[in-house]
């Protein structure tokens, strides 16, 4: 039985509406497959670990503080090892922006690595003045001076200057002066003699030749 116009009329209209616009569909979800196989077989993203590193120019003596620090994804393998949370320490060397924050750049025990004849000493060098003068990596001649008797003698011979901490605030050393505070590298004989005229006399220097 023939159905009548008005039923088979809009499902005629809906065929040649289709078969219209066929090449469009068939590009459609040609398109469509393609993008769900790349989905499909793309690789994950390479893995990463967090690094931290200097938000900023850091000098030597900073004492960082978390808006000087951020994290930076680097790849596995590549990342170097030492890194401790720097929050609070105090920076032995300067370190540029997007440089790791590592262990040997902060003031502790990490300044002697790859030197085991030394051993990390604050000393505090009763004029800052005469401390400004010193640089990192700088080696000298510590000398114990007593005002009393006006002799001095040398403690400690070719020691390099690990660090030069900025004091927030002046502080007395042992000998009842300020200072300025540096560390230096001291071999195991010198510690004794070094930590001892540092709290019993007045600490100076010369450069090592």
């Amino acid at each position: 039985m023939r159905l009548p116009d008005r039923l088979t009329r809009p499902a005629r209209a809906v065929r040649r509406g289709v078969l219209a616009r066929r090449r469009l569909l068939a590009a459609v979800l040609t398109a469509v497959a393609v993008a769900a196989g790349l989905q499909a077989t793309a690789e994950p993203p390479p893995a990463t670990v967090a690094v931290t590193v200097a938000a900023r120019d850091l000098p030597v003596g900073t004492v960082v503080t978390s808006q000087d620090v951020v994290r930076a994804a680097w790849a596995p393998g590549s990342a170097p090892t030492g890194l401790p949370d720097p929050v609070g320490r105090v920076l032995a060397a300067p370190v540029r922006r997007g440089e790791p924050v590592t262990d040997v750049r902060l003031v502790g025990p990490g300044l002697t690595d790859g030197r085991p004849d030394l051993t990390a000493v604050p000393v505090r060098l009763p004029d800052a003045g005469m401390a400004d003068l010193l640089e990192v990596g700088d080696e000298i001649d510590l000398l114990a001076a007593d005002p009393r008797s006006g002799g001095a003698a040398v403690v400690a011979t070719s020691v390099p200057v690990l660090a030069l901490p900025v004091d927030v605030e002046p502080a007395v050393g042992g000998n009842g002066l300020t200072g300025r505070l540096v560390v230096v590298g001291a071999a195991t004989a010198e510690v004794t003699a070094v930590a001892d005229a540092a709290t019993r006399s007045f600490l100076t220097y010369a450069w090592s030749r």
